[in-house]
């Protein structure tokens, strides 16, 4: 399977000129105007954009976020590197016109196959009331092999050192597959009196203890032994990038998974959007392509990330076991005394289901009950815990009362 990557490349190079050749067409919609929208070419170029919507992307898009209420005005955001590192930035996420400080936080993004970009809407909400920072990771293929490797323990590290770089006050809000190293990261600065632990601790549906509640994900990853995940699928990232010869677990891989977890789901969606575009509805359909646009942006994880995360998180379980160690360090969550915790989980999570995030309270013995916070809620799945209607209207204010609590 290491050969996996330039083929799937290759893939991609045949079907370059049909692509062009698809572009070509839509942009000679332009230029045909009211014919453009008789049946039959609007059919066609319906037709044509699906097709070269339905295509992987390996850069990561933009935030695009730049107004965000916050208070009673409307002030503008740009994006500021914080700290660059060879894995991942610290990305900052700047309100010139706030005059008043605002809460310090740090946005844990997954490593799992899509960019940081997958938290958008987390990160724009967050921006109301919150100075916000992310850690935005890059894709292991344009990381050239003289930056060394980067595992399990290197992702504590970064978020160690991110915290760090923010200084004393600062708040982490976790999702998903980062929940674990986060936890890590804050138990390990807690336990050495750093000034940088954070304040407060938000662990949003993320896989502290995979056992308490077993799911498709947990069941994929304990059904075969780590041996024939490398084998299987870890490749070798083509010369032509600047991380080639790295080995590397490819985010197409990880796409594919997850699309045939809800094939049904996605596969409705694209006739939908067709029909759509069909029909003229341009605004309709420009809310399936967006979503799309991100979801087919892949991001390739690193060998040992990924194989770590698998035997560690999913297989063993250590963090839950009290067996998890750092750089050789036992990482105890019961030495986190001062870090408020706040464990969020959806209802109808079928990627990471309800118990395993809050088992962090049972981990977590030498908080006070008035530190420790649970919320359960109620209809939404995976995503709906970090965006949507739901997210904003009922999980959000959650966090940031817990924030506002301990700042």
């Amino acid at each position: 399977m290491r050969m996996l990557y330039s083929g799937y490349q290759a893939w991609n190079d045949m079907l370059a000129p049909a692509r062009l050749g698809a572009q070509w067409a839509l942009d000679l919609r332009e230029r045909m105007g009211p014919m453009a929208d008789w049946p039959m070419p609007r059919r066609m170029f319906a037709l044509m954009d699906v097709f070269q919507g339905a295509q992987l992307t390996h850069k990561r898009p933009g935030y695009a976020i730049t107004t965000v209420q916050s208070g009673n005005a409307q002030v503008a955001v740009r994006e500021e590197i914080a700290l660059d590192l060879p894995f991942g930035n610290l990305l900052h996420f700047v309100k010139d016109d706030v005059e008043t400080p605002q809460p310090v936080v740090l946005v844990v993004a997954p490593m799992s196959g899509h960019f940081a970009t997958l938290l958008r809407s987390t990160v724009e909400t967050l921006l109301r009331d919150h100075d916000v920072y992310i850690t935005d990771w890059k894709n292991a293929r344009d990381v050239p092999l003289s930056a060394g490797r980067f595992g399990f323990d290197d992702y504590v590290g970064y978020v160690t050192q991110f915290l760090r770089h923010l200084g004393e006050g600062a708040h982490v809000v976790s999702v998903c597959q980062p929940c674990v190293p986060a936890l890590a990261a804050v138990a390990l600065m807690a336990e050495d009196g750093d000034p940088a632990t954070p304040r407060s601790m938000t662990l949003m549906g993320g896989p502290i203890d995979p056992n308490a509640a077993p799911t498709v994900v947990t069941d994929l990853a304990n059904e075969r032994p780590l041996q024939w995940f490398e084998d299987n699928l870890i490749s070798v990232v083509p010369l032509r990038y600047a991380g080639g010869g790295r080995e590397v677990y490819p985010g197409f891989l990880q796409l594919t998974a997850f699309v045939q977890m809800n094939m049904g789901r996605h596969g409705a969606q694209h006739r939908e959007l067709y029909q759509l575009l069909a029909d003229g509805k341009t605004e309709q359909a420009d809310r399936i392509k967006e979503f799309y646009a991100e979801y087919f942006a892949v991001l390739d994880l690193t060998k040992e990330f990924y194989l770590e995360t698998i035997d560690m998180v999913f297989q063993r379980t250590l963090l839950a076991k009290g067996e998890l160690t750092v750089g050789g360090r036992r990482v105890n969550p019961g030495a986190i005394r001062k870090t408020a915790l706040l464990t969020v989980e959806g209802e109808r999570d079928d990627i990471c289901a309800v118990g395993q995030t809050s088992a962090a309270h049972t981990l977590c013995t030498g908080l006070r009950s008035h530190m420790k916070r649970h919320h359960l809620q109620l209809g939404v799945g995976h995503y709906g815990v970090f965006s949507g209607s739901k997210w904003e209207n009922q999980i959000y204010p959650q966090v940031r009362n817990l924030i506002l609590s301990v700042n």
